[in-house]
């Protein structure tokens, strides 16, 4: 038998959640997210693209803006309203100091105690898969620019030091460790997901029915968190 996740810690008020592309905090990580804000923790999110190359019938100039709008919809499904794009381009982010100094930025200026990235491990829970390199590159990137935020040398320019973040709790990753129980939160969850309906649309296959691909991973991660029955589960990095 999996060992048991434990509780996420609670004890914080401020979390930034960093990830690639509109569509990846949802496919996973929105129903905690729900719960947090209606705790009364505040969250925002950066995004490090724009999504525009995600959508094979649309043009970038014409899809960058459109999940734009839809990411800033799936947001607020969850109440978060603080949504700020760096606009490096989709499918080729490269891992490197300008990403790490846009994100200590971002750390630096929204001072949070938790910061939330998508899996950048090689494969997905169960070894299912393998992951692709903008994920890598940037959730890789988030954990390294949480210690360049709290060093005053390094990017000098980008901000007053912030060495604040406790944790960084990374979702979908295959090292899960920790859950958060969202069976009061889940269908917000599903209607962040749902809010991106062009590229769901556009998506097709098992991932385009945000109810149906969600529900069975969040029964598998309450059936770990003991007193759950549907959860959200992230490796917990201790910073």
């Amino acid at each position: 038998m999996p060992e048991p996740y434990a509780p996420m810690p609670d004890d914080w008020q401020r979390a930034l959640a960093v990830v690639a592309h509109p569509d990846d905090l949802e496919y996973g990580g929105a129903a905690a997210i729900a719960r947090w804000t209606s705790e009364g923790k505040d969250v925002a999110y950066l995004l490090v693209t724009r999504g525009e190359a995600g959508i094979d019938s649309l043009p970038p100039a014409e899809c960058g803006p459109l999940r734009e709008a839809e990411q800033r919809a799936a947001a607020a499904e969850v109440g978060v309203g603080v949504v700020e794009f760096l606009d490096h381009p989709d499918g080729l982010i490269t891992y490197g100091v300008p990403l790490r100094r846009d994100i200590a930025a971002a750390i630096r200026r929204h001072r949070p105690e938790l910061v939330v990235t998508g899996n950048f491990r090689e494969n997905w829970p169960g070894d299912v898969g393998y992951n692709m390199a903008d994920h890598v590159a940037v959730g890789r990137a988030a954990v390294d620019a949480v210690r360049d935020a709290g060093n005053r040398w390094l990017f000098p320019d980008a901000g007053e030091p912030w060495g604040g973040v406790r944790w960084v709790a990374v979702a979908a990753s295959p090292r899960n460790s920790h859950a958060v129980d969202v069976g009061a939160h889940f269908d917000r969850g599903v209607a962040s997901l749902a809010a991106h309906a062009a590229y769901l649309a556009a998506l097709g296959g098992d991932m385009a029915d945000p109810e149906a691909f969600l529900r069975p991973m969040a029964e598998a991660d309450g059936a770990r968190l003991p007193g759950a029955r549907l959860a959200t589960a992230f490796e917990l990095i201790a910073m």
